[in-house]
């Protein structure tokens, strides 16, 4: 099978065995109880413990695992559990018995997810289910190539956004291409790593694919996560499940340069303030519907293609301009290549501040940077984990990150702000507006300075020319020792 096909198998089974162990562990503690009914469903539901109903228990799966009706006793398993959970509704994989996937390979999966230990305490509070469930996500992106990227951003591409927006708690947080829903996942992380409790943020989500959008689903139950992701999967652009909402955080990683997104329908959208975004490339859409669903002191932190910093094609660069002049910019960070799993290419993170006066939202104060905005130049960075693919490292994330944070006045920041060669930059608006409204930090934060040796330039000069000396005569040797060798060749031939 390809991996677009059988992630959905392997998935399902791993979430199957993960409600199936927090509801046997429950059931045990049930039945030692001689005050209570192990079969009561609200006794599972008052502990958060989705009720998973006999005919559905792991025990009776790996029971009949050697079945050839084990496809059919799957797919009414997961029949049941959405019917007696309806957070689960329309979300479980129920095509286990089509002909197409061979049974004795499926009784051999469901006997090797029998011995992975998932939803026990012990389990839960070490979120094993959570590492394992994201280390399948990035190897079926990976697998699955450009495909993959449609439900999968790179761990760190998610951290460093997450890291540098610092969520807070009872904030709103949004993301209109959810994928997966990584965004969520390393918010609520976020928070509790900095003292916060899970699930004291509001979590709203909207993703068109359906496969995905029970992916993220999944992802959310089995974390625990209270999300709205609406009823169905539904195109952002067209069906906007979330009109009225003004989130204090926009985290999103959308589609590159879209050129089907059906623009021509949406000519006079509202949310179009900044000017109407090319039919032939949804960039600007995207830009200006994350602005449109910002509260008053929101942030956005979102992933582009680079072309978005400079583009001036079918009135980008207007759009970008005006974005710039509102002063809604508040950082540019251009990233290396090969960080992400549908592109090989480097792309670009934006960072919109509705509001540079100071005022954080939620408590929180930054310092007044209106007229500003910080440049980061991080495409030297990252390092490869195999042929094709890089990764941030969790120092270069905190230096990317704490850069903004010094830049923006976080009280918590480490040091001061300072300007950096080669690195970072802080632009006033009038300097972005000579430079044409081109967002690319490269064009601000200069040429790395190169550190002085302390050598005087006549000794370094006459060094590095008697080196060049011998490596001439070094290579004339060569030269000659070849020639020789070749007619020798020519000899005995």
């Amino acid at each position: 099978m390809d991996a677009a096909e059988y992630k959905h198998v392997v998935l399902g089974l791993i979430f199957l065995k993960y409600i199936s162990d927090a509801f046997q562990e429950r059931y045990e503690q049930l039945k030692d109880d001689k005050y209570a009914d192990p079969e009561d469903r609200d006794e599972y539901l008052a502990e958060n413990v989705f009720w998973v109903p006999k005919k559905a228990r792991w025990g009776n799966l790996q029971a009949n695992a050697k079945q050839p009706t084990i496809g059919k006793i799957i797919d009414d398993a997961m029949v049941v559990i959405e019917k007696e959970n309806p957070k689960l509704k329309g979300v479980l994989a129920k095509d286990y018995a089509r002909p197409s996937l061979d049974k004795q390979s499926l009784g051999g999966l469901i006997d090797l997810i029998g011995t992975i230990g998932l939803g026990d305490k012990e389990n839960r509070s070490k979120d094993i289910l959570g590492r394992v469930y994201e280390y399948f996500l990035g190897q079926f992106a990976s697998a699955e190539g450009k495909k993959g990227g449609q439900f999968y951003t790179a761990r760190c591409i998610v951290r460093l956004l997450v890291t540098m927006l610092a969520p807070h708690d009872k904030s709103r947080i949004y993301d209109p291409c959810c994928g997966s829903g990584g965004m969520f996942v390393q918010s609520e992380e976020f928070i509790e790593t900095h003292g916060g409790k899970r699930g004291a943020i509001s979590v709203y989500g909207q993703e068109s694919n359906p496969t995905t959008w029970r992916l993220a689903n999944m992802n959310m139950a089995i974390r625990h996560i209270e999300a709205n992701l609406g009823p169905e999967n539904a195109d952002t652009f067209h069906r906007d499940l979330h009109k009225d909402l003004k989130a204090d955080f926009v985290i999103a990683n959308p589609p590159f340069n879209m050129s089907d997104w059906g623009g021509d329908r949406l000519r006079k959208d509202v949310r179009w303030k900044y000017g109407i975004p090319p039919v032939g490339n949804a960039n600007f859409a995207w830009v200006q519907h994350f602005i449109h669903h910002l509260s008053p002191k929101g942030t956005a932190g979102f992933v582009l293609a680079n072309g978005s910093m400079s583009s001036n094609t079918s009135g980008e660069g207007n759009i970008r301009k005006a974005i710039t002049e509102a002063d809604q910019v508040d950082c540019m960070v251009a990233l290396p290549g090969q960080l992400f799993y549908s592109t090989p290419i480097p792309v670009c993170l934006w960072f919109i501040a509705r509001n540079k006066d100071g005022a954080g939202g939620a408590g929180r104060s930054f310092r007044d940077r209106r007229g500003e905005t910080l440049f980061i130049d991080a495409r030297k960075m990252g390092v490869l984990i195999d042929r094709v693919h890089r990764e941030l490292t969790d120092d270069e994330i905190e230096r990317i990150a704490n850069t903004y944070h010094t830049w923006r006045g976080d009280k918590d920041a480490k040091g001061k702000y300072k300007d950096i060669a080669g690195f970072c930059k802080s632009a006033a608006t009038k300097e972005i507006a000579s430079h044409g409204y081109v967002l690319t930090p490269g064009r601000y934060v200069g040429a790395e300075e190169v550190e002085d040796d302390g050598e005087p330039f006549e000794d370094k000069m006459g060094r590095l020319t008697e080196q060049l000396a011998e490596q001439f005569a070094e290579s004339r040797k060569l030269e000659k020792a070849i020639k020789k060798n070749l007619e020798k060749l020519k000899w005995c031939d």
